[in-house]
Formats: C-alpha cells, sequence, structure tokens
C-alpha cells in the first residue's frame, strides 16, 4: 500500500495579507502562492496549513478545525496567547482520555486545537 506522507490543511481566510500575518506571529514561516489565486502557506516544523482567501466568508458559520499534535500544550498556549494575534485563546486542561488541551481560533473562524500527552498516558499523534 502506498505510504501517506504528510498533510497540509487549507483554512479558508477573507483577507490572505492578515492572516499570513496572523500566522507569522504565531511563529510559523509564511509566504505567498507565487500564481494569480489569493493563497499562502504558514510552515511550522511539521506542520503546513495553506491558506486560501474565500469572498463571502463568515468566521461565525466556519467549520474548519485542525488538531496539533505539540510537546506541551501549556507552551505553545503561552507564546500564542501573548503573540499579539487577534482570536480567540482557550487555555489548556485535561481530558479524560490522556490529552491536555487547548485551542485558538483565528479571526477567520479556523479552530486550532491542540493537545499534549498527559504523564503516563499512552496517548500520541503518530
Amino acid at each position: 500500500m502506498t505510504r501517506l506522507d504528510t498533510l497540509a490543511a487549507v483554512l479558508p481566510v477573507r483577507d490572505l495579507d492578515d492572516a499570513l500575518g496572523t500566522y507569522e506571529r504565531l511563529g510559523f514561516t509564511v509566504s505567498r502562492y507565487t500564481g494569480d489565486a489569493a493563497y499562502g502557506y504558514a510552515r511550522r516544523d511539521g506542520v503546513s496549513l495553506h491558506l486560501s482567501e474565500v469572498s463571502g466568508l463568515d468566521p461565525l458559520t466556519s467549520l474548519v478545525s485542525v488538531y496539533l499534535y505539540v510537546d506541551s500544550a501549556d507552551d505553545l498556549h503561552e507564546e500564542w496567547s501573548t503573540a499579539g494575534v487577534e482570536g480567540r485563546h482557550h487555555a489548556p486542561s485535561d481530558t479524560d482520555y490522556g490529552l491536555r488541551e487547548g485551542a485558538y481560533v483565528d479571526p477567520d473562524g479556523n479552530l486550532l486545537r491542540f493537545g499534549s500527552p498527559l504523564a503516563g498516558s499512552s496517548v500520541t499523534g503518530h
């Protein structure tokens, strides 16, 4: 069977330049697609997010969600919540399924949930 190598989630955004600025402040390396489309990329470590400008996007009705497994949910929450970006930050808490989870909802309504295994947990993201 052919191996699946990586994944890139595509997030809809209202304004590509604003979104690229947000993700850059969150620690991603950002770049714009060089063609005609309003499309860009945000990369950090092994994570790739594609950002696609969509007219008429309503952040209040977005159903887009991405889950990021991280070394420390607390450290990422601290980093992102002090980055000076708009959006909603949700502090991490322990779950009954072995993860410490937090979340960030960007200005376009995209939910980035993140979690790290609790001590003694066998849960992994891979």
